[in-house]
C-alpha cells in the first residue's frame, strides 16, 4: 500500500505539473499584450478573472525550479515550482508579476486528502495484522506441541489460554488428551514392568526346579523348551511393545559388523554350534544401538534355524550387506505378511508360526533407516539387511 500510494503521488504530481504548466502557459499568451501594452490595471483584472493572485516569492531561493521558459527582446516568460505550488513569472522591460493560481490549493487539499486515506488504510492494516499475529501465534504454539509430542515429549502441555474462543477450546482438548495420554502410557508402562517382574520369577524357579530333577525323559524335555519358549515369547512382547510405544531410547554409535555379529551369537542358546557358518567377505562398520541391532539378527538367525530342512545356516558379510540363509522351502506370501506379529503360512495344524521375532526385526530396523530383502536363491531363503 506504501509502494502504491508513492506511485500514485507521482503520477498525480507528474500529471498535476504538466496540466499547471499548460495553464499558464495559456494564460501568458493573454496577459503578455497586456504586459507589453504597460496595461497593468488590465492584467490584474485579467489575472483576477483568471482566479490568479499575485504574490511575492524569493527568486534567488535554491529549491526553485523552472519548469518553463521562454524569453523575447525585453523579457521573458518562467513557470516556476517550489514547496509551495507553481508561479507565472512574466517580466517585461521593468514591469514584472509572479502570478498563483488559486486552484492549486483545491488540489493540493485533495490529493493530501487522498494521501491520509492511503495513510489510514496502511495503519487498518497493520493493525489487522496484528490482531492476525495473535490469533495465529497459538496455533503456531499448538502446532510446535503436537510435533514435539508426535516425537515422544508426552510431557508436553499447551499454556491454559484466558480467552473464549475456538483455539482456546483446542488448547484445552489437547492437554486433556495429552493428560489422558501420558497417563495411559504410564499405565502401560508400569503394566509391562509388572508382567515382567511377575513372570519371570516363577520361570526362572520352574528352570532351577528342572535343573535339579535330573531326568532325561521326554516330557522333561518337552517342558524344558516349552517354559524356555514362554521365556522367550515374555522377552519378545516387552520389547514389541517398548518399540511400538517409541519409548525406546537407542544409543546410536559406531560399530563394526564383527562386533554386531559377535553380540548376536551370543545372545543365543544354541546347542550345536556346528548349525552355524559364519562368512566374512568384507566387514564394515555401521552407526547403530548395538543390543537392539543384535537382537534383531538374533531373530533372524533364530528364525532360520527353526524352519531350516537341512544343511547349515549361513551367515555372510560383505559390504553393508548381511545375509542369513537356511535351506528349505520359499515363502508362499509377501515379505510384508510375516513382518507382522504372529502369522502363519496357512492354518493348518503344523503352520509354520513366526510369532514375534520378524516384527522385532521390523521395528528395529525402521529405527536404523536400515532394509530388510528377501529372496529365494538354489533352494535357500535369504534375507538381508542392507546397511544403507
Amino acid at each position: 500500500m506504501y509502494f502504491l500510494s508513492a506511485q500514485a503521488s507521482k503520477i498525480t504530481d507528474e500529471k498535476m505539473t504538466l496540466v499547471q504548466v499548460q495553464k499558464y502557459i495559456q494564460a501568458s499568451k493573454q496577459l503578455v499584450g497586456y504586459l507589453i501594452d504597460d496595461n497593468l490595471l488590465r492584467i490584474r483584472q485579467m489575472a483576477k478573472k483568471l482566479n490568479y493572485k499575485n504574490v511575492n516569492i524569493n527568486l534567488n531561493d535554491k529549491n526553485i525550479k523552472i519548469l518553463y521558459k521562454k524569453r523575447d527582446s525585453f523579457g521573458y516568460i518562467k513557470v516556476l515550482q517550489n514547496k509551495n505550488g507553481y508561479f507565472l513569472y512574466m517580466k517585461h522591460l521593468g514591469n514584472s508579476f509572479i502570478f498563483y493560481d488559486k486552484s492549486q490549493i483545491k488540489e493540493s487539499e485533495q490529493k493530501e486528502f487522498f494521501n491520509d486515506l492511503i495513510a489510514i488504510d496502511i495503519l487498518i492494516l497493520l493493525f489487522m495484522f496484528i490482531i492476525l499475529i495473535r490469533i495465529l501465534r497459538p496455533l503456531r504454539e499448538i502446532s510446535q506441541a503436537i510435533e514435539k509430542f508426535g516425537k515422544g515429549d508426552y510431557s508436553k502441555r499447551l499454556k491454559e489460554s484466558k480467552r473464549s474462543d475456538e483455539i482456546a477450546i483446542v488448547i484445552n482438548r489437547f492437554n486433556q488428551m495429552a493428560q489422558n495420554l501420558d497417563t495411559l502410557i504410564k499405565s502401560r508402562t508400569q503394566l509391562l514392568n509388572d508382567i515382567s517382574h511377575e513372570l519371570r520369577t516363577p520361570i526362572a524357579k520352574s528352570k532351577l526346579a528342572l535343573e535339579m530333577l535330573k531326568s532325561d525323559d521326554k516330557y522333561t524335555d518337552i517342558l524344558k523348551r516349552a517354559i524356555n519358549q514362554i521365556d522367550t515369547l515374555t522377552n519378545e512382547l516387552l520389547e514389541a511393545e517398548r518399540l511400538n510405544s517409541q519409548s525406546v531410547k537407542m544409543e546410536m554409535k559406531r560399530h563394526s559388523i564383527d562386533a554386531i555379529l559377535a553380540e548376536a551369537l551370543s545372545k543365543m542358546m544354541i546347542d550345536d554350534e556346528e548349525q552355524i557358518e559364519v562368512e566374512i567377505i568384507r566387514t564394515f562398520d555401521c552407526k547403530s544401538d548395538i543390543n537392539y541391532l543384535s537382537i534383531a539378527i538374533k531373530n533372524l538367525i533364530d528364525n532360520a534355524l527353526k524352519y531350516k530342512e537341512k544343511g547349515k545356516v549361513k551367515i555372510t558379510v560383505n559390504q553393508d550387506t548381511l545375509d542369513i540363509a537356511n535351506q528349505g522351502s520359499p515363502l508362499k506370501k509377501e515379505l510384508t505378511y510375516y513382518l507382522e506379529t504372529f502369522t502363519q503360512d496357512d492354518n493348518s495344524r503344523n503352520a509354520k508360526g513366526y510369532g514375534l521375532g520378524l516384527n522385532i526385526v521390523k521395528r528395529v530396523l525402521e529405527y536404523h533407516n536400515f532394509e530388510l530383502k528377501y529372496r529365494y536363491e538354489n533352494s535357500c531363503n535369504i534375507f538381508s539387511i542392507i546397511f544403507h
